[in-house]
């Protein structure tokens, strides 16, 4: 899908950002994805390396059917080089030397409902790169009314997102940093097109929660934490969750140390200030930001314990309990159903 013939065999592949120029015989950037003779084919239909039932808490999804079961899938491949993956031996690694199997979207699918899963999630890798399969197992899930989600590190083009969007509900995308020297040099890639990916995700009605994993000497600087969240707010609006994490050393950044929490809560009180009314903080157990507070009155209204919830306070109507605040969550929380 989504690729122009060129002269010479060649050909354009436009479903991620890198809009590769493919000679016959060759692969694009993401090298799952092949020109044979003038016909663009992917190389990992039906091929996955990665399932699982998550919690949707662990996407991170904070907003979305929270408490609830998520059947997730990845693949071989990616489109980025991140130097800090944790991942890359599937991300990274040669599609001919992989661990993999075989799982068709009618069984994909099958397996979700299966095993009580409220939404299916393409994930542990990049879905862009998957996009004929994600779009044919997406179609059948919401045939089942299965809700659906990308983890996504945005790089897709406009036009592979609005081909999916009909099927696609949740857009969990890592924004990494907000210069583009760090896209350039740590993921080989560009930050401008993941902005206006997550732009046009909005605009599609897709729900959105924000990542960025703050990596020290690499993006920790508070400009840029006030930058970014000036930019998520204007984009994408105040409600829009974003979560700040804590890095620990991964595949080529072994020099670098974790995260301090300091800095972490840094980001959480800069995005506070910029208006942000859902910051969490990830990756640290236990800590009071993996919590969700009315933005209105400060109550606490979804209590977490790691991935799970052990205390839900949000009304049926989707408001505090105290002040009446509207709370934006998408989906009801299993345990509050009301018949």
């Amino acid at each position: 899908m989504l690729y122009d013939k060129l002269d010479n065999n060649k050909v354009k592949c436009k479903v991620c950002n890198h809009r590769c120029t493919i000679a016959s015989g060759k692969r694009g950037f993401c090298r799952v994805r092949e020109n044979r003779n003038g016909t663009l084919y992917t190389l990992i239909y039906n091929t996955v390396s990665s399932e699982a039932v998550d919690p949707i808490e662990k996407k991170p999804l904070f907003h979305f059917y929270p408490g609830s079961r998520s059947y997730s899938l990845g693949t071989i491949g990616c489109n980025f080089r991140c130097k800090h993956c944790q991942n890359w031996m599937i991300s990274q690694a040669d599609l001919e030397g992989a661990v993999t199997f075989e799982i068709p979207p009618e069984t994909a699918v099958d397996r979700a409902l299966a095993t009580g899963s409220r939404t299916i999630a393409w994930t542990y890798n990049e879905p862009t790169i998957w996009h004929e399969y994600t779009y044919d197992s997406a179609k059948l899930a919401k045939e089942a009314g299965l809700a659906t989600v990308y983890v996504t590190n945005g790089y897709i083009t406009p036009e592979a997102l609005k081909h999916i969007s009909p099927y696609l509900d949740a857009f969990r995308v890592d924004i990494k940093a907000f210069t583009e020297e760090f896209y350039r040099e740590v993921t080989r890639a560009k930050l401008a097109p993941v902005l206006e990916s997550s732009k046009v995700a909005k605009e599609l009605g897709m729900h959105i929660e924000v990542i960025n994993l703050i990596i020290p000497t690499k993006n920790d600087s508070p400009d840029e934490i006030r930058e970014l969240s000036k930019w998520v707010h204007d984009n994408l609006g105040p409600d829009t969750p974003i979560h700040f994490t804590r890095f620990h050393p991964q595949y080529k950044t072994l020099e670098l140390p974790p995260t301090p929490v300091k800095t972490l809560e840094m980001a959480h009180e800069i995005a506070t200030d910029e208006g942000m009314r859902f910051v969490y903080i990830g990756n640290v157990y236990g800590h009071k930001y993996e919590n969700t507070y009315c933005p209105n009155c400060g109550e606490l209204l979804i209590k977490r314990d790691g991935f799970s919830i052990v205390d839900y306070r949000i009304t049926p109507l989707k408001k505090c309990p105290i002040c009446g605040e509207n709370i934006p969550i998408v989906g009801e929380y299993p345990e509050s159903e009301q018949p």
